[in-house]
């Protein structure tokens, strides 16, 4: 499982023109689901995400994390992450888990997530504009497989 997050000042989701979802101050997460990933790799992202100290104390150090700037999460699927570029021009997606079962892992991760924090997510599988105000810019990726 990738997730690819972003430290942000705000971030929406907005599908077929209406907003879904919005959060403040804290991490735009764009997860990418494997066909290996289980809730054990969903479990060792939101344990690394929960005490990642990237927000800046009061000397401008990265030094805080998440909870201890009462910060949330929005959390999108990004099946795109899981996509080949080794050969040729056109990405492959044979390394996504299927829809059904990426989508259980998906919003298992978010409801593990928000036990710590407050999570809002954008809609799996659909077609969406998400609008990302990044903190820094400050961007980091995350593969459970390297936790």
């Amino acid at each position: 499982m990738v997730a690819v997050l972003q430290r942000v000042e705000r971030s929406k989701v907005t599908v077929k023109g209406q907003e879904i979802a919005l959060i403040g101050r804290g991490f735009n997460i764009l997860l990418g689901v494997f066909k290996d990933d289980t809730q054990e790799d969903a479990l060792k992202l939101v344990n690394k995400i929960v005490k990642f100290r990237v927000f800046s104390d009061e000397c401008g150090k990265m030094n805080l994390n998440i909870q201890d700037i009462g910060g949330s999460a929005l959390v999108v699927s990004q099946f795109t992450l899981a996509g080949n570029v080794k050969k040729g021009n056109r990405p492959s997606f044979t390394d996504a888990k299927e829809p059904k079962e990426a989508k259980e892992l998906y919003l298992y991760f978010a409801k593990e997530l928000s036990r710590y924090i407050e999570v809002k997510t954008g809609q799996f599988g659909a077609l969406m504009s998400v609008e990302i105000v990044n903190d820094g810019p400050v961007t980091f990726i995350l593969n459970s497989k390297e936790l």
